[in-house]
């Protein structure tokens, strides 16, 4: 039997390969340097520009853009109306933002257990844990798999509740044939580098509603308005513009539109091949005893962000935390999405224990992150394999 290089075998790479990487090409630098010789270097053209092409990508009739995703997920929770008193439902497992962006508005996160085999947030512990205060659900749509869009919106709509679509990983994804970004009440995209597309930062609000949609616009830009029907005073000239609301600077600028608009171009294609490793992992992966793969529901059909590698301890002699280290030794750099948000110490701080989420918590502890991104070769994808069941046939009970 082969030895891991954490043991002392050899290697199955030379060089090393990390979790995920942007692709960009000679289109997406012209993208780039057209803006920065152009008169607009924010403010102009790109921005909507790139609002028109994420509305033409996914149906929705509106969208926002702005300076990242966290950046999005506060703008839809000022826009949804959510203050002190309120109660925001999420999933532990996620990035911090999801449960952060209630704090911002001084609303209290609340964390519904997930699924323990597709790894999205359960619409049963999420309707469990509905109270009068509840005001939004932000359902995270894990690694691109679409969350059960039609039970939470129902849910959410008898109630009178916002369901904010937190889509960072799940753009080019479909829900029963309708691109994410059109159902729920907002959908919020992220396009840091490890995304499917990227602008280097960069994020969006996508809504069919009006009035969310100029809530969105107002909260983007200081609550600063120059549109005539919102103005409470008459205008000293064509200069003239008032702040109404109290806002934040979540500006995108024209450089990062350009490149997320040229990047979409490419989003068949970078679809394409990212199933295309997810299904070679698949196959490799459902042979090997002492993996779990992720199920998928059957209504997405997604362009996943992640791959997730669950190890079954009980049938290995190691735990996750020496995988992980042996997989690196291999020279498969992982990453682990995500530690689940009540563990941090910012949190527990709060109050919020452990405990709260059993599924999550289990699953945090048997997880790691492939790599997976356009430009990996079949090559690289072959040797991610076999590393993967190297370590499991070393270490196998």
């Amino acid at each position: 039997m082969e030895k891991p290089a954490i043991e002392g075998g050899i290697p199955v790479r030379d060089t090393k390969l990390f979790y995920g990487h942007q692709y960009i090409d000679d289109a997406d630098i012209k993208a780039v340097t057209d803006v920065l010789r152009s008169d607009f270097l924010t403010c102009g053209p790109q921005i909507g520009n790139l609002e028109k092409r994420l509305c033409e990508l996914t149906g929705a009739k509106y969208a926002v853009v702005c300076s990242n995703g966290t950046a999005a997920l506060h703008m839809a929770c000022q826009a949804a109306g959510i203050g002190k008193g309120d109660e925001l439902i999420t999933t532990p497992i996620t990035f911090a933002a999801s449960a952060n962006c209630a704090l911002y508005c001084g609303a209290t996160p609340v964390f519904a257990d997930i699924n323990p085999e597709t790894y999205n947030i359960d619409p049963a512990c999420v309707e469990a844990k509905i109270t009068e205060h509840t005001k939004a659900v932000v359902a995270v749509d894990y690694t691109g798999q679409a969350v059960e869009l039609k039970d939470l919106l129902k849910m959410c709509h008898e109630r009178g509740i916002t369901l904010i679509e937190d889509g960072a990983h799940s753009i080019g994804t479909l829900y029963d044939g309708r691109p994410v970004g059109s159902i729920a009440d907002m959908t919020t995209f992220s396009f840091h580098p490890v995304k499917t597309v990227t602008g280097g930062e960069g994020g969006a609000v996508l809504t069919n509603d009006p009035k969310l949609y100029q809530r969105l616009k107002l909260f983007q830009t200081h609550g600063i308005t120059r549109e005539p029907q919102l103005l409470q005073h008459e205008a000293h000239g064509s200069w003239y513009y008032e702040q109404i609301e109290l806002g934040m600077n979540y500006r995108m600028t024209d450089m990062q539109a350009a490149l997320i608009s040229s990047q979409l171009d490419k989003l068949p294609m970078f679809s394409r091949r990212r199933k295309e490793i997810v299904a070679k992992y698949d196959q490799a992966f459902l042979q090997i005893p002492e993996l779990f793969v992720q199920k998928e529901i059957p209504e997405s059909d997604t362009t996943r962000h992640l791959y997730i590698l669950r190890i079954r301890p009980e049938k290995l002699t190691i735990d996750r935390k020496k995988f992980f280290e042996a997989m690196a030794a291999e020279n498969i750099c992982c990453n682990v999405h995500y530690i689940p948000v009540y563990y941090h110490p910012y949190y527990e701080k709060l109050g919020y224990e452990k405990g709260l989420c059993p599924h999550a918590e289990k699953l945090y502890s048997e997880i790691m992150s492939l790599p997976l991104y356009y430009s990996l070769t079949d090559q690289d994808v072959e040797d991610v394999i076999a590393a993967v069941r190297k370590l499991c046939e070393y270490y196998r009970k």
